[in-house]
């Protein structure tokens, strides 16, 4: 398969269609992260239809003092592995394609949601997003558009968006592809010295962390749910000594489902072990939110939740993100 490279949106206009259209949206220096987007992209087109990707480094998505100028720009890279992927076209339109006339007066805002964890870090950073989103799925017009978990406020809210604006339009979201070392996949990795990394590792350790404590949690309420609520079931909880949570059995059988607090202290513990380290790990934040709106839940939530945490390691700003379900066993009572 041969990659057709577009930079117009008359060009792009001008193609035939066939079958399914998907998109990927992308600021290019693409990963394996991006390709895996691109090949689940293909697999949902199937043969008869047709992936674009765009290649677009959006302004309107970086505040005062971020790293604009210095973003990766690598074309040729980025279309062998798009091709790879499995690719029909690249859209890769200039600035002035996208925006003729400068900046938009009209924009699209993320509201509320927009203004939390990574809205307050980065103002205005959701308003361009959804902005150039909005655009490039106007101009692509594809039956589909597949957008990576890592981002998931970024996920959430062009759901939101979609749904809420009738786009008529499928939002796939597809799970985050770590490096062997369990980092997220990012552009922004190759700024990280071998130092830094080190560090940086920490927050993907946070969040297995507090993937951990979750899991335990659940086992410990699971077999508490087969025995009566008596001195059994205490015994039967310190059986299972091989788990975290074992050593505190009574209290994890009296909390609420899932124990958001646990959850949020695992975690925190590994970054507060991180922000002593050479270089330190400085924490913009760790939270533990309901994706419908990105608040913080409380300790009766039950549902879809997502642990993110945000952090700078040198002068680099990481994110990531694992997603948890709480509360599917039932709330227990207390042990007597």
């Amino acid at each position: 398969m041969t990659t057709t490279l577009l930079r117009t949106a008359a060009e792009l206009a001008a193609r035939a269609r066939t079958g399914r259209r998907a998109v990927v949206m992308t600021m290019g220096a693409l990963h394996e992260g991006h390709a895996t987007l691109v090949r689940s992209a293909r697999e949902i087109a199937g043969p008869d239809g047709e992936v674009v990707v765009t290649v677009f480094v959006n302004p309107l998505q970086f505040g005062a003092g971020e790293d604009l100028d210095r973003y990766p720009r690598t074309l040729e890279a980025d279309l062998k592995i798009a091709e790879e992927a499995g690719a029909d076209v690249v859209f890769a339109p200039a600035v002035d394609e996208v925006y003729p006339g400068g900046e938009p007066q009209v924009r699209v805002s993320a509201g509320p949601m927009g203004e939390r964890l990574e809205g307050a870090a980065r103002p205005g950073h959701f308003d361009g997003m959804l902005t150039v989103v909005a655009k490039l799925l106007h101009l692509t017009r594809p039956d589909v558009a597949l957008f990576g978990q890592k981002d998931a406020q970024q996920l959430a809210l062009i759901r939101r968006m979609v749904r809420d604006l009738n786009f008529g339009i499928d939002i796939v979201g597809v799970p985050t592809v770590r490096e062997d070392d369990g980092l997220a996949l990012s552009s922004r990795n190759r700024y990280l010295s071998p130092a830094d990394r080190r560090t940086a590792l920490a927050l993907s350790q946070a969040l297995f962390a507090g993937q951990d404590r979750h899991a335990a949690q659940e086992a410990l309420r699971a077999r508490a749910l087969e025995v009566p609520a008596t001195h059994a079931r205490a015994e039967a909880l310190s059986a299972l000594g091989e788990s975290r949570a074992a050593a505190d059995a009574h209290a994890v059988a009296k909390a609420a489902p899932g124990g958001p607090a646990a959850v949020r202290a695992a975690a925190r513990l590994v970054l507060d072990e991180a922000a002593r380290l050479d270089p330190p790990l400085a924490l913009d934040y760790l939270a533990l939110v309901d994706p419908s709106d990105f608040t913080e839940i409380g300790d009766d939530f039950t549902g879809e939740a997502v642990l993110a945490v945000a952090a700078r390691v040198g002068t680099t700003r990481l994110i990531d993100n694992i997603p948890l379900t709480f509360g599917t066993l039932g709330t227990l009572g207390a042990a007597s």
